[in-house]
């Protein structure tokens, strides 16, 4: 029930001279914008709307709200009501009053065509809290942040796309407060309504079907998709990410070429900023097999020099303690033992933590599960008679498989040594099959160049960020090497963020990460909440500390708010403009309320 006038513009006083507003003196939703508005920096005693201009009312929003906003026109008529129409942002496009002396008052305070009523602009009003908010929303009287509005009344309500689900503008009632009823709101919602409906029934169905095709990508596919036809481009948060507009582009143009074919294909292209991708392409039909919606593109980027040849057969193949799926990672795995079948020494190249010695181990144990296995670290090993010890083990016990760790960090002295012990196992008849592990772009390097000639075969091993599907099965072997295997489990809410994570550190970062989740979580189901705070977050660009810092407090904030931004505004002590500015600078990803 509201206040007495009087109370309230008191109340509303206090507000504005910094003074204490005693609890339940005013409704929340309004206390919140009066906040908003002041942190805007809202004029509280004057009108001062941005004005934008003459606006293109030449717009699917317009064109389906014109028939229920005549109709309701004439049943206005005559009658002290308003109705409007805003934009998303809160720029009335068009003002409906049958009634003068409202018309004439609303033309005094700039509620007219081209000026901007969101609470940016005018602070606590229907339309303006409406939009904020995101749902139906009512101010009387002295609610209103702006005193000359004292005298009104508004409901307003936001207007969905009813395919899309994006917020396009906002429909509002307003008449004086003295004329206010129950029923201003429950008149708004219906009147947005049928906005709604009027909106889908003039929805071209190729565009519902094809956002329908759209959805059902994203639901199962953690990386780019874009889906367009002639009038529409619709694409994931990845793809906004990681394309530039030069990409999209070139991606797009592809992708109607391949249309043309009417059928499902795929290739790989090398896009104008280096990046190179996997992309399935498959037509969507319309409303008539015949017919088409448009067409769905699923991205995935692959190493750039990586080209996946049809000879090598992509089936799974078993490998203890080694588990994934995904087309680069099993390739990896096929070359390693097509390498060892030939008898010949491997070289695996790749970043640190991408599971190098796991795949050589998963190797020997499943061609030599009763064999000797050695693995030496070059980047530990010192001495002068370190590679000679490597003679001696093997005359004590031969090796079936030898493992050299971190061989691109020998010295010139050190691989010379070592090139010449590989010289001599080889030459025996019991010589073990050699693999030597390399960084990136070890093969270069003129201290090593004796020591590769003895490894015909360089095998690259995948970095997680460019097989990320293959978590779905990393994190229970992970969950399960730490000691939790079937008592600690990961939501699909968690395993999608971190999906979306660039995981620097492979997989040796992913059993950190899961490390440290389940010292705080050691049963149950791991949730979003569970992870550290930088899995909620994207961005392209590396943080400094107290960057880091700061993204991490928002996180943890957002979390504690249920994921609205307002209440983890409140609680950082930084302004609602802030904290929008600081989530989209961070490429936070707030929790589903």
């Amino acid at each position: 029930m509201l206040l007495a006038d009087d109370e309230l513009a008191r109340t509303r006083v206090r507000f504005l001279t910094a003074e204490q507003v005693p609890a339940g003196t005013v409704r929340q939703t309004i206390l919140a914008s009066w906040r908003r508005s002041r942190e805007f920096q809202v004029e509280a005693d004057r009108i001062d709307p941005l004005y934008l201009g003459d606006q293109n009312l030449d717009i699917p929003l317009m064109r389906g709200a014109e028939p229920v906003l005549g109709k309701l026109t004439e049943q206005f008529d005559g009658q002290p009501i308003s109705l409007i129409l805003t934009d998303a942002s809160g720029v009335v496009l068009t003002q409906r009053t049958g009634d003068a002396d409202l018309r004439r008052h609303l033309e005094r305070v700039e509620l007219v065509p081209g000026f901007s009523y969101g609470e940016q602009s005018v602070g606590t009003n229907g339309i303006g809290t409406a939009l904020e908010d995101g749902r139906a929303t009512t101010v009387f009287g002295h609610e209103h942040y702006a005193e000359h509005l004292e005298n009104l009344a508004c409901a307003g309500v936001p207007i969905h796309h009813p395919i899309s689900g994006k917020k396009i503008g906002a429909v509002d009632l307003t008449c004086w407060y003295k004329d206010a009823g129950g029923l201003l709101i429950a008149l708004a919602r219906s009147t947005a309504e049928q906005i709604r409906q009027a909106l889908l029934r003039h929805s071209d169905l190729r565009e519902m079907i094809l956002f329908q095709a759209y959805l059902q990508t994203c639901r199962r596919w953690t990386g780019i998709v874009l889906a367009f036809n002639e009038d529409i481009v619709m694409m994931n948060d990845r793809a906004r990410q990681l394309l530039d507009p030069a990409d999209q582009s070139l991606l797009l143009g592809y992708a109607t070429e391949a249309l043309a074919d009417g059928q499902r294909t795929s290739a790989m292209l090398a896009l104008s900023s280096g990046l190179r991708v996997r992309v399935y392409c498959r037509r969507v039909p319309g409303q008539r097999e015949t017919d088409t919606a448009g067409g769905v593109l699923s991205v995935k980027l692959i190493e750039a020099e990586e080209t996946l040849a049809a000879s090598i057969p992509m089936l799974p193949m078993y490998l203890p303690g080694v588990v994934g799926s995904a087309p680069l990672w099993l390739r990896c795995g096929h070359e390693l033992d097509a390498g060892h079948e030939r008898g010949e020494w491997v070289a695996l190249e790749g970043e640190p933590g991408t599971g190098k010695l796991t795949l050589a181990k998963g190797l020997h144990q499943r061609h030599h599960p009763a064999a000797r296995l050695l693995t030496v670290d070059a980047a530990v090993a010192t001495g002068p008679d370190w590679t000679a010890a490597l003679l001696s083990e093997h005359a004590q016990t031969p090796i079936r498989t030898l493992v050299i760790c971190h061989a691109d960090r020998l010295s010139v002295s050190a691989a010379t040594a070592l090139a010449g012990t590989l010289r001599e196992l080889r030459e025996r008849d019991d010589a073990p099959w050699v693999v030597a592990t390399l960084a990136p772009g070890a093969e270069t390097k003129p201290a090593l160049a004796e020591l590769l000639k003895f490894f015909p075969r360089t095998v690259r091993v995948p970095p997680l960020r460019h097989h990320v599907e293959d978590l779905a099965e990393l994190v229970p072997l992970v969950l399960s090497k730490l000691g939790y295997g079937g008592r600690l489990t990961c939501s699909a809410a968690a395993l999608h963020l971190l999906m979306r994570a660039e995981w620097p550190g492979n997989t040796g970062q992913l059993y950190q990460v899961l490390r440290t989740v389940a010292q705080r979580r050691r049963a149950g189901t791991i949730r979003p909440g569970d992870l550290p705070a930088e899995f909620h977050a994207v961005t392209r660009r590396p943080l400094n500390r107290f960057e880091s810092i700061e993204r991490d407090a928002i996180v943890r904030c957002l979390e504690d708010a249920d994921g609205n931004k307002v209440r983890a505004a409140k609680l950082l002590g930084i302004s609602r403009a802030t904290i929008y500015r600081k989530i989209h600078e961070y490429g936070i990803v707030p929790p589903t309320r």
